[in-house]
């Protein structure tokens, strides 16, 4: 989505999302159109198989930690093709696209998310064969995509980009072990207004996490502004032999980064 789209869906529902109220339960109001929207001529299934995990009530709206697991095979022939992230009452509710291969060996994702009222958090995955499995999360938080900074803007697109990747030191019995990255970057939603100039500052974030094994695609996610300030992610791969783990980030102004780490075998 380009930052124009994206400042022009802020601008017009930015005060309707201001006005349903932090202090409300989360609602299932907005999943009919959305699931249309997101999702069009397709048969979404509700499934236990899509495992979610969050708190009830998170503490900071800009920070809650969310993670998924679909309870499928990853095989050549039957996987998890791609799962779709979506805060229902967020300004721009599409939160990530997390694509997996057989080589990721596990569909899921650790990582935090914003909230910017009250939500239910829908989770699709995609199979390989063209079925789509759905499970949802009611999660209550305030303030996480708009309110107000003071960080130094130059500053922290100067820092913008710095990565630590890591990757666990034991394999499980199908030789799958979880890397995890942090990264360094504000995640300017474009509803934060700037406590000098008062004026909303414009959107900054990434948009793209690319990471390989050996060559082969682990995990591919198009990221949006429902991103968390400095991500955290931690994610899965097969590690049936020694190799590299090289991780790319681009974000919306074109800035592109790069990370790497030796994954052994234990």
């Amino acid at each position: 989505m380009r930052v124009k789209q994206i400042s022009l869906i802020c601008s017009s529902i930015f005060a309707l999302t201001l006005s349903l109220g932090a202090s409300a339960e989360a609602i299932d109001k907005y999943w009919g159109q959305m699931e249309n929207d997101y999702f069009p001529n397709k048969r979404l299934q509700e499934s236990d198989s899509v495992q979610l995990t969050a708190p009830r009530r998170a503490e900071s709206g800009a920070q809650v930690p969310f993670s998924f697991k679909i309870n499928h095979p990853m095989t050549n022939g039957s996987y998890i093709k791609a799962v779709s992230v979506i805060a229902d009452a967020n300004p721009v509710p599409l939160v990530a696209v997390y694509h997996f291969t057989p080589e990721s060996g596990s569909a899921e994702i650790n990582t935090r998310i914003r909230l910017e009222v009250d939500s239910f958090v829908h989770v699709v995955a995609e199979t390989s064969d063209g079925q789509y499995l759905m499970n949802k999360i009611a999660i209550r938080a305030t303030g996480g995509c708009g309110g107000s900074i003071g960080d130094d803007e130059a500053a922290a697109k100067q820092a913008a980009g710095k990565m630590r990747l890591s990757v666990s030191p034991e394999a499980n019995d199908q030789n799958i072990v979880m890397a995890r990255l942090l990264i360094k970057h504000p995640m300017y939603t474009g509803l934060q207004r700037d406590l000098v100039s008062q004026g909303f500052r414009p959107a900054f974030f990434i948009n793209k996490i690319i990471a390989k094994f050996n060559d082969k695609i682990v995990m591919d996610a198009d990221t949006f502004i429902g991103m968390s300030e400095d991500p955290n992610i931690q994610f899965p791969l097969k590690a049936n032999e020694p190799g590299k783990l090289i991780v790319v980030i681009k974000d919306n102004e074109g800035g592109t980064f790069t990370s790497s780490t030796d994954v052994g075998i234990n």
